[in-house]
């Protein structure tokens, strides 16, 4: 497949890069500092743009089979970037007819699984209230997905970690796994290449987790 990833310098989207190398893919990384980006592959283009110019990123979501992003606020500080920088990717799409489009958000934004013990309500109750505004962010950015001409699929993981892939996490449409702490962004990219093929996932938020 012909793909495109935006966000490619971040711990996900490098992974998907270098996942979607390994497996045959046609990979087009869009970055706007090429020198942050290190990942070389004989089917790899870099395409250097800024994200918030739609027209400028026309070229490079034309023709592909699926874009992936993981475009997102990396602290509290960056809150307000997941929609801000997803808008033109949505806009570029429409203008050239791609559809598929795979994108990380937060398994927060889901409802809590009727299983989910009660310690961990508590604890998920704290993190929304910390981090109000990314969550804010991300739940605009996915009404921003729904009103696209897109099919769209938002991938929820929970805490993130630096571990390699393993491909035994769980997923659940529409909600998230119960009990579901931590992923690793190699799994969550895993996850994300494995879905866009995947008709179930099309205009769901799917939570990842182990």
């Amino acid at each position: 497949m012909k793909l495109t990833v935006f966000g490619a310098t971040g711990g996900i989207g490098q992974e998907i890069v270098k996942q979607a190398l390994a497996a045959g893919h046609r990979v087009t990384a869009v970055v706007r500092d090429p020198a942050r980006f290190t990942v070389t592959g004989r089917d790899l283009e870099v395409f250097t743009a800024q994200v918030t110019d739609a027209e400028a990123l026309r070229p490079a979501v034309a023709g592909r089979d699926a874009v992936l992003s993981g475009l997102g606020a990396r602290t509290r500080k960056d809150a307000g970037i997941a929609a801000t920088l997803t808008r033109p990717v949505l806009r570029a799409m429409e203008a050239e007819g791609t559809r598929r489009l795979l994108v990380v958000s937060a398994g927060p934004l889901a409802p809590v699984p009727r299983r989910q013990p009660l310690v961990d309500r508590l604890t998920l109750s704290v993190i929304n209230t910390v981090l109000k505004d990314v969550y804010a962010d991300l739940r605009v950015m996915e009404d921003e997905l729904a009103r696209s001409a897109t099919d769209w699929t938002s991938v929820r993981p929970p805490k993130l970690l630096n571990r390699p892939v393993t491909g035994t996490y769980r997923t659940v449409i529409g909600g998230n796994p119960p009990s579901g702490r931590t992923i690793a962004r190699a799994d969550v990219a895993h996850a994300m290449l494995k879905m866009i093929d995947d008709p179930a996932t099309v205009g769901q938020g799917v939570g990842v987790a182990y």
